[in-house]
């Protein structure tokens, strides 16, 4: 599972910087606010599934 959520993120910041060389205006918007919208869930995802240690 962690793995998958890697991987999704790491696609998602990728697709985030390439979409500002190959799109503009609206197009760039909308593929940059799914990428971000993804990266968000895939992170916030890693941080649920993290380790937790007692201090």
């Amino acid at each position: 599972m962690k793995s998958l959520l890697w991987l999704v993120l790491t696609l998602a910041a990728i697709v985030n910087v390439a979409s500002s060389f190959a799109f503009s205006g609206t197009e760039q918007i909308v593929i940059s606010a799914i990428t971000g919208l993804t990266a968000i869930g895939t992170a916030t995802g890693l941080y649920m599934t993290r380790d937790r240690r007692a201090a």
